[in-house]
Parts: C-alpha cells; sequence; structure tokens
C-alpha cells in the first residue's frame, strides 16, 4: 500500500465513495487541485401554476347563489364568473370519503374510505387506511418543487392514529404537506376547535369573548403561509388544500351575519325551493326540461307546522345562511390576499363541496349534532328554550330535515344517501393565466376523482411511477381540461358507481341507477337511518328496488323507468357489481350510525387500566379506553393546598356531551352531559380535605343500553376519597354510541367547549392544586374493595417518576 502512488490511492478511495446525486466536479487529494459540483436545487418549471382547492362541507347543489341560492356569496360569485361552473359534478354523498378521492383520484373504496374513519371496518374497502400506492396530490408537487400547504379539516387519518403516539405517517405530514394548521376529525366547535399545527395539538390564539372564530383563524393562517415561503422564493408555487369547518355542523357565526337574513325564511324551506328551482334555470345551471322532485315525505308540511316551529325553524336558516355568507367572505379575503401578492392570475382554484346538504339534524333540526351520531331523538322544547343563543358558542347546532331538502334544490334526499340530493355538488373552476372561458357553464358528468388528473394534466406532470419508493397504483378518475375552452366536449368520464351505508347507484352514460337504503325515504320504508340491520329487506331491495332514470330527459330524478326498460336496469345493475368488484365495495355495510361503536385495533396493546399525566395533550377517544356501557372508574392522585383548590380533574368530551371529575367549592363533583339533552351532577357530601388524596369516581351499569333508541346504560355513580365513600347518585341515561366526533380524555382541565354549562364552570377550569397522575380502571372492580391497591398503585407509580 505504502508503494501506490498518490493518484491510485485516491483512485481507490473515489470507488468507495457515494452518494445520493451524480458528482460532477473533481475530487482530488485536496481542495486546490478539485472542483466543486453542488447538487441542483429542486425547482418547479418556469412559471409553473399554483394550485389552491377550496373544499366547503355539507354545501348542497342549492346552496351558492351562482347556483341559484337566495344566499349571497359575492366572492364565489365571482370565481365562478372569471371561470367556469360545472354542473354535473359528483361527489361520494359523504365528507372523508370524498375529499379522499379528491386529493388522491382514486374512489373512494380504493382508498380503503367507504365510511368515515369513525365508521371504519376490517375491510379493504372500508378500513379507513389510505394506502401509500395511492400519492396524494401533495406527495406528487412536493417532488416537483412545489410548497405544500394543508388548512383547516383534514379527517383523513384512521381515529385511531390521530393520538400523539401517532403513527404520524397518515397525519399531513405525512402525506406530503410541508405545514398543516386544523382540524383533524370530521368537525370541530368553530368557537373552541380542536387545533393541530403540524403535528402538536395546539390551543386556539383568543376565546369567543375576545373574538375567536375558526375561519377567519384558517385564512390568516393560510395567507401567512403562502407568504412565508414566497418572501423568499418568489418564484415557487405552491399547492394549498383549504378546507374550512362551515358549511358542517356545528352552524355557528356572529350574531350579526345571522340577523342579515331575519325574515328572509320565514315562508318555509318549500318557497326556498320554488324561488331556488326559477332561478336554477334562469343561470342555467339545470337542464330546461328539469321537473323538481317531490316534496319528501321525511320533510315536514311548513304550513302545518306551530307558529314557534316556524320561528325556531326559520332562525335555524337564518344561521346556516350567515354562517355561509361569513364563509364566503373569508375565501374573498384569501383571494384578495392572492390579488395583492400578484399570484391570483397564476392559481388554478378548484371549489367543491364534499356531499349534498346534511341531514344530521334529523327532522326537527337539533341544538346538538351528536344526538344523531347517538340515535337520540330531539325535544322541540329544549331547542326552542335555545332560540336566541342558536349559532353562538353554547350550542352544536344543526337545521332540520326540511332545510337539508332545499339546500339540494332541485334534486331528491341528501347526504349519506346515492340519489342525486346527495352526490351531486357545486364546483367551480378558476385560472385566468390557463383558461380563456369566463362565467361559462359546463355540463360534463364528472366526480371527484378528476380533479388531481386534471391539475395534472395543467400542470403538464406525469403521474409518477414511485413515491418514496411506493409503486403507485393508477389514478381513477380523468381530466376536464378538454372542457375548459369546449363546451361541447364529450367527457371522459362514463361510468361511475356510488356505495354509502348501502344505498347504492350507478351513472352511465346519461342514465343512473338506483338502490335506496332503507328505501325511497324513511316515512316510506318504515325504517330509521339507526335501526338494526335487516338482511332480508336488503335481499329484497336487492332484487326489487332498484329504480332507474333517464338523466337526458330527468336530471331531478323523478320518473323511475325500471318497470319499462328492464333491459337497460338489469345492465346497470350487472355494471354496479362489476365496479364493486373492481374497487373493493363488498360488502355492502348498511349498519349506518352503529358503525361508529365499532371496536378497532389500537397502536397499544389491550389493557385494563390506563394511566395518564396533566400537562399533556388531549387524548382522542377514538385512541383511549371505551367508557361507554361498561362499568369502569376513574382514580386522580391529587394534593390540595392548605387554602384549598378547584377545578377540573379527569374530562372526556364537551358541550355535545361527555363527564368531567372535578372540585367545586371544596367539594368533589361529577358532571354527566348525556347528549346535551340532559346534564347530571354530584356532589360529595362534605367537602375534601388539604393533603394528599386519591380522588375517585365509579361508574356500575344497572341495565342494557339500546342503542337503536339513543339510550346508553343506565347506572350509579359513587364518589370516593381515598378509597372511601363520600356521595352518589344515579344516572338514569347515558350517551349509547360516542361522546362526540372530535371527543378527547385531559387530565386537570376541561379546554374547548366545555362539558358543563356555565353555571358550573367556564373553560378551561384548570385545576389549581397539585395533579400528579390519573388511573383509569375498566376491570369492573369495586374502588372500595381496592382502596388501598388503588391509592398504592397512584402513589408508587408516583414515587418511580
Amino acid at each position: 500500500m505504502f508503494n501506490l502512488a498518490w493518484d491510485e490511492v485516491i483512485g481507490m478511495a473515489l470507488k468507495e465513495y457515494k452518494s445520493g446525486q451524480a458528482f460532477n466536479g473533481v475530487i482530488g487529494r485536496t481542495f486546490d487541485v478539485s472542483e466543486p459540483a453542488w447538487p441542483s436545487p429542486l425547482r418547479a418549471k418556469e412559471g409553473a401554476a399554483n394550485v389552491l382547492f377550496i373544499v366547503l362541507d355539507d354545501t348542497g347543489f342549492g346552496h351558492l347563489q351562482c347556483y341559484g341560492s337566495p344566499i349571497n356569496t359575492p366572492n364565489i360569485n365571482a370565481l365562478a364568473k372569471e371561470g367556469l361552473r360545472y354542473t354535473n359534478m359528483h361527489t361520494t354523498a359523504l365528507c372523508s370519503p370524498s375529499r379522499s378521492c379528491f386529493i388522491n383520484g382514486r374512489n373512494h373504496h380504493s382508498n380503503g374510505m367507504s365510511c368515515i374513519t369513525e365508521g371504519s371496518i376490517g375491510f379493504p374497502g372500508g378500513n379507513g387506511i389510505i394506502p401509500f400506492e395511492n400519492g396524494f396530490i401533495s406527495e406528487i408537487l412536493l417532488e416537483q418543487g412545489y410548497n405544500t400547504y394543508a388548512i383547516g379539516k383534514w379527517h383523513l387519518t384512521p381515529t385511531e392514529q390521530t393520538s400523539a403516539a401517532g403513527p404520524y405517517s397518515r397525519w399531513p405530514l405525512g402525506r406530503g404537506f410541508e405545514r398543516y394548521y386544523g382540524f383533524l376529525g370530521g368537525d370541530t366547535h368553530q368557537y373552541y376547535p380542536e387545533l393541530v399545527r403540524d403535528n402538536m395539538q395546539v390551543e386556539p390564539e383568543a376565546t369567543p369573548e375576545e373574538g375567536y372564530h375558526l375561519t377567519p383563524d384558517l385564512v390568516e393562517k393560510a395567507k401567512a403561509m403562502i407568504a412565508d415561503a414566497k418572501q423568499v422564493a418568489p418564484q415557487k408555487p405552491f399547492f394549498m388544500y383549504f378546507c374550512p369547518g362551515a358549511q358542517h355542523a356545528p352552524h355557528h357565526v356572529p350574531r350579526e351575519w345571522a340577523d342579515k337574513y331575519a325574515g328572509k325564511f320565514d315562508k318555509g324551506w318549500d318557497h326556498y325551493r320554488e324561488e331556488t328551482f326559477k332561478r336554477q334555470k334562469e343561470l342555467g345551471v339545470i337542464p330546461e326540461n328539469t321537473v323538481m322532485s317531490r316534496h319528501d315525505p321525511d320533510v315536514q308540511d311548513w304550513d302545518s307546522l306551530s307558529a314557534d316551529e316556524r320561528k325556531l325553524y326559520a332562525r335555524m336558516m337564518e344561521v346556516f345562511a350567515g354562517f355561509l355568507e361569513h364563509t364566503d367572505h373569508y375565501i374573498g379575503e384569501l383571494i384578495q390576499f392572492l390579488k395583492e401578492i400578484g399570484e391570483y392570475d397564476n392559481t388554478l382554484i378548484m371549489l367543491v363541496s364534499d356531499n349534498g346538504s346534511s341531514a344530521e339534524g334529523g327532522p326537527t333540526g337539533s341544538v346538538n349534532e351528536n344526538k344523531f351520531f347517538n340515535n337520540v331523538p330531539d325535544n322541540l322544547e329544549q331547542n326552542l328554550k335555545a332560540l336566541e343563543d342558536i349559532g353562538g358558542p353554547k350550542y352544536f347546532n344543526h337545521f332540520p330535515w326540511g332545510w337539508t331538502h332545499a339546500g339540494n334544490t332541485p334534486y331528491r334526499r341528501w347526504k349519506r344517501e346515492t340519489y342525486r340530493g346527495g352526490v351531486s355538488d357545486p364546483f367551480i373552476i378558476s385560472w385566468p393565466n390557463g383558461i380563456k372561458a369566463k362565467g361559462e357553464v359546463r355540463t360534463q358528468f364528472c366526480h371527484g376523482i378528476d380533479m388531481v388528473p386534471t391539475v395534472l394534466d395543467c400542470l403538464g406532470v406525469e403521474p409518477p411511477a414511485t413515491i418514496r419508493g411506493v409503486t403507485q397504483a393508477p389514478i381513477e378518475g380523468f381530466s376536464l381540461k378538454n372542457t375548459f375552452e369546449d363546451a361541447a366536449a364529450r367527457g371522459l368520464h362514463q361510468t361511475q358507481y356510488f356505495e354509502m351505508f348501502g344505498h347504492r347507484s350507478l351513472y352511465h352514460d346519461g342514465w343512473r341507477a338506483v338502490c335506496p337504503w332503507p328505501g325511497t325515504s324513511f316515512v316510506e320504508s318504515g325504517r330509521g337511518f339507526g335501526d338494526p340491520i335487516d338482511h332480508d329487506k336488503l335481499n329484497e331491495l336487492d332484487a326489487e328496488g332498484w329504480e332507474l332514470y333517464d338523466l337526458t330527459n330527468d336530471a331531478a330524478e323523478t320518473v323511475n323507468l325500471a318497470d319499462k326498460e328492464k333491459a337497460k336496469l338489469i345492465e346497470m345493475i350487472g355494471m354496479w357489481y362489476a365496479e364493486a368488484g373492481k374497487y373493493n365495495v363488498l360488502p355492502i355495510d348498511s349498519r349506518g350510525t352503529l358503525r361508529l361503536g365499532l371496536e378497532r385495533p389500537q397502536i397499544a396493546v389491550a389493557r385494563t387500566k390506563y394511566v395518564y399525566y396533566p400537562g399533556t395533550q388531549v387524548v382522542p377517544s377514538s385512541a383511549g379506553p371505551r367508557l361507554l356501557n361498561v362499568a369502569h372508574s376513574v382514580s386522580v392522585h391529587a394534593t390540595i393546598p392548605e387554602d384549598g383548590a378547584q377545578g377540573a380533574l379527569f374530562s372526556i368530551g364537551g358541550n355535545d356531551g361527555g363527564f368531567c371529575l372535578y372540585i367545586k367549592d371544596g367539594k368533589l363533583t361529577y358532571g354527566y352531559n348525556y347528549v346535551a339533552d340532559q346534564r347530571f351532577v354530584i356532589r360529595s357530601d362534605g367537602a375534601v380535605p388539604a393533603g394528599d388524596h386519591v380522588l375517585s369516581f365509579e361508574f356500575e351499569p344497572t341495565g342494557k343500553p339500546d342503542l337503536a333508541k339513543g339510550k346508553g346504560a343506565p347506572g350509579t355513580v359513587k364518589l370516593l376519597v381515598d378509597g372511601e365513600p363520600v356521595g352518589g347518585g344515579d344516572l338514569p341515561v347515558t350517551v349509547p354510541i360516542q361522546y362526540g366526533l372530535a371527543a378527547g380524555l385531559v387530565v386537570g382541565c376541561d379546554n374547548g367547549a366545555p362539558v358543563m354549562l356555565e353555571d358550573e364552570y367556564l373553560p378551561p377550569f384548570a385545576f389549581t392544586g397539585t395533579i400528579h397522575k390519573a388511573l383509569v380502571d375498566i376491570t369492573g372492580e369495586s374502588l372500595e374493595d381496592k382502596e388501598e391497591m388503588i391509592a398504592a398503585y397512584l402513589k408508587a407509580a408516583m414515587a418511580r417518576q
């Protein structure tokens, strides 16, 4: 070795040199005989367009002003005037399944998203786990030199993976987004949102009393993200996925916005439909030969309602309308910002809703949407008492079915069902630099899976064969670019299946076949959405219940041709099953809200005792112990100072349902919120003395739940201090299925929208003593019998810290 010349030594060294990129310089023994060569920075094509997706929630075909609605949406109207309105856009009938289509161009069952992630099942088409081979547009554009941002609602991570334990691979930052600010779940309180910044929970920067509302917060964060990068690299394009919580429940908006619509809906939902239908024809967003669908049998007759009912329902719609105009205003602020920084003209904007108008308010509307998810009927008297506060932070409100149906004018039915009212949505594309046609209507059939291929076609980007080493599945949608300048161009998307909760349909070349579940309406079927499954009825519908519509002559599905066109119907049914086999649709699962209560695999091994700590992030209820309808106890090891303490020791849920263990006026207290329908307070007989204590409650069921009727197991609650009983009481009814879509547990406070009302406490009601740890026990063993073991367990655990 020592006899070799230097150039031979260097040559041998270079053979061992490895780099991620080819090195085009020269490496010599010393710097003076070497030539550097830097890896080329990743840059997008010169002049590459920005891309902005604006995804509205639960906004029906007849909700936007530019689609015939009486609700003012001037900024969305302006987008339509400067771009194109598509009148034949379709979604999946439910939010996160549709969003999975929007963001990766594959069908929702191909994405494992047959339902929202909270309703996932253990089959490939419905496990709630979007495969990495179905790459997101954010992942594709990141590799093309784009900045990528996600803002607002996500709802694409398996619900059991949204805790601080992760895994984070299916959070926004794990799927190609560089920045994220929003909420991971399906909905959130607009005044007290459950916020995540990047990969960590954060609290809102202000309170409702200080004027906080989620929508303007999201817009401010969106503008800041864009500005952060543009001031450093002005030429670098961005992709932004902007998803406000609007128009999903809760319908929250400052009162002045709702008051703009005072009296505007006093004539009722049928009048809304009639007037909107006329405007839709004038605007050309429905065919001239369209006949409006019937008054739905599940919708009350407005004229038969009492004066109080009409007053309540009109106000619920005023709040919704104000919420939509408020959202439009802040979308306008985001658009204006793009104009101010010179990016608007070269930004490809797609605005869409994820499904038709929502029916989660039930036939009478609700001051708590969570009642729907728990099959709990609403109470008109309670709703009337809430009239003046609807739209504010106190309630989780939603309008009744009459307004749902009106919002989908001219179509029948609504969200969760695959009639056109559930799947036909507004869709606007604007791109001043890329589309010459302005203010025109396009009638070609399209679906949410067509958004990604359209963007890639516009940008001249080929779908990658691999992303991060994972071979990619084919994109299943079709580009719409050929329709931009040619209103008569033949649409490329000719066949599309639909399925949601067993409700099925198929579009093919102007025809639609529909198999409604549980039937054409709840009244006509004699069944409710949350009723137990009747497999015989499902099989009967499959054999005899399919309907057939010729959309060329009947856009609103009013004339069933099943008897007249049997050969066509049989062809369409066979085609549905072929598509179902191709895209992992089977098995058909019609369990409705009952799917929300299923057990799912957890990252943690199964256990019966859980230890939690103060000062940590909220633990989503999907990642914690299931405390519904089972015996359980919560014990908190705390130190009470000499002058006493107050505050929340342990809480789960919020103003839509949950419970809290707390100290008030010196007494240990258990507060229970049964979906805002009833609240129960159980206090200790005396005050908790100063010192180190284990403060506990124990719940013991005394009956069985009836999930279909919205009733959880009744039970008794016992309060204990250091294992000694100090009080107790009964819970005649409990939450049956879920505390709330965004419910989580936390030690030491009740942050966000609180479990109990303001006469008990105000959030965050942080505990003023010291909390060491909390133990949740679902063994069913009595704390009174195990007092020494429980106390020793907690104190020993504390000593090990």
